[in-house]
């Protein structure tokens, strides 16, 4: 982790940069430390001390600034407000990567061609080991999805678990011994 520490109009000194550096340890837990940037600008203005806090951390770039009578308090809430920044972006990413684990490809169809029996269309998909009645739940959550393959956690063989047309129930195929 590189930490970088300024002061304007306000001397950084041994104690502030310990204290700093102990907080800055609390982001730690959501980065690699290597390749962790810190930026840290600490000034005075009027009865004002402003703690302005940014880290990078590849493409990732987070921001807080807070002042208060106190530099230490002004510190905690740039470290608070990062945490924050830091917990939503990476559940924001999750949530993305969740979502994109079912990736459709079209192929481009020309105009003077017609299709006769053949693959225009891939659908690529995660498969995970989970029972019977967790596909059935997780094929629930999807609204728009027809059939979900799955490991079965019991006989590690692939199932498809698939809606039937009544809209409320199931089917499942698996594979014969």
């Amino acid at each position: 982790m590189n930490i970088k520490i300024t002061g304007k109009d306000l001397k950084a000194t041994e104690a502030i940069k310990d204290y700093i550096e102990k907080k800055i340890t609390r982001l730690e837990k959501y980065f690699d430390t290597e390749h962790l940037d810190v930026q840290v600008m600490i000034r005075l203005e009027r009865e004002l001390q402003i703690a302005e806090i940014s880290t990078s951390y590849k493409s990732d770039r987070f921001r807080a600034v807070t002042e208060n009578k106190d530099l230490y308090a002004s510190i905690d809430e740039d470290i608070d407000i990062l945490e924050r920044q830091i917990r939503k972006a990476k559940t924001k990413k999750e949530r993305l990567n969740k979502d994109e684990s079912l990736k459709i490809k079209d192929m481009p169809i020309s105009d003077n061609h017609e299709p006769d029996g053949e693959v225009i269309k891939t659908t690529y998909y995660e498969i995970k080991p989970m029972s019977v009645e967790d596909a059935k739940l997780a094929l629930e959550e999807k609204n728009n999805a027809m059939f979900l393959a799955y490991i079965d956690i019991d006989t590690n063989k692939v199932n498809v678990i698939y809606r039937l047309k009544d809209g409320k129930n199931f089917g499942l195929s698996e594979p014969e011994v």
